[in-house]
């Protein structure tokens, strides 16, 4: 899971900042004391939408890496590294995308691939994977990551995060107007505290609404990277196997900046609504569809 949630989250944390930047620099030229240029404030948007997004993806690898302790191996002369490193190799030539990076962290089973490139990306395992699992199965987890990178769905999330910034930045400016003008009727030409503090709520609870839709997206291509792991393997039932133990396995906390960049996760509840991930039992029956 951890692939989104790192995005995600550090999304948030990107637009929040870039919004309370926008507020102290007075970047507002888009309202008046005479109405709001809708035409100016989606430019805006969009600017600071998509800014965010793809500032929140060229961060995304490096973040990685941070926040698990990821060690790179590529070049590691531990057999078992080696292994690893040359099964990432073989998927990668097979779908067709530059060799990532490639690396292990201490953790609980999982897994997860990010960067910003098809061809600049990070696939890491943790050593509670391999402990865990036969070799096919991990072999399987690889080839789910691989496909996800090899599919571009860091980009596909970020154009589909940006389009909810632009959504998040537009409303939460036009709700912060109507506050200043309408309800606090600040007449001058200049906002008022309203529609900074508003602003920046807005920001806030828009941005978690956001990433509900965000999460849903991500779960629909959990799917598809599930396929395209059985396809590298050539069958499929090295992916059921792998996601029938992870299912009898505990996945572990992981960052929660990073949960959406994983193999597994087990929400519930209304956390269930956040998770990049299906539950794995609709993994299972889908690939046994096919």
């Amino acid at each position: 899971m951890k692939r989104i949630a790192l995005f995600v989250v550090t999304n948030l944390a990107v637009m929040l900042v870039l919004g309370i930047v926008v507020n102290l620099l007075g970047l507002t030229g888009f309202m008046s004391a005479q109405g709001i240029n809708l035409g100016q404030l989606l430019g805006f948007s969009l600017v600071l939408g998509f800014g965010g997004a793809i500032i929140s993806l060229l961060m995304s690898k490096p973040i990685a890496k941070w926040s698990t302790g990821a060690v790179i191996i590529n070049d590691s002369p531990d057999r078992t590294h080696q292994w690893i490193v040359e099964t990432v190799r073989r998927f990668s030539q097979k779908a067709g995308i530059g060799m990532p990076e490639v690396a292990i962290y201490e953790g609980p089973p999982n897994a997860f691939a990010t960067g910003a490139f098809k061809n600049s990306s990070l696939v890491a395992v943790s050593t509670g994977l391999l402990q865990s699992m036969t070799r096919e199965e991990v072999e399987a987890v690889i080839g789910h990551e691989v496909a996800h990178v090899a599919n571009g769905d860091m980009v596909t999330m970020t154009l589909i995060q940006g389009v909810m910034n632009t959504f998040v930045v537009f409303l939460s400016r036009i709700v912060g107007y109507v506050v200043d003008r309408i309800v606090l009727r600040n007449q001058s030409d200049a906002p008022g505290i309203g529609y900074y503090i508003t602003t920046i709520v807005m920001d806030i609870l828009l941005g978690v609404l956001a990433a509900i839709i965000v999460a849903w997206f991500s779960r629909q291509r959990e799917f598809r990277a599930d396929q395209g792991a059985a396809e590298l393997m050539g069958d499929k039932r090295p992916m059921i196997n792998a996601l029938a133990r992870l299912g009898g396995l505990d996945p572990g906390e992981m960052p929660k900046s990073l949960q959406s960049m994983g193999i597994s996760s087990r929400p519930s509840g209304l956390m269930a609504l956040f998770s990049s991930h299906p539950p794995i039992e609709e993994r299972i029956r889908a690939l046994q569809s096919q």
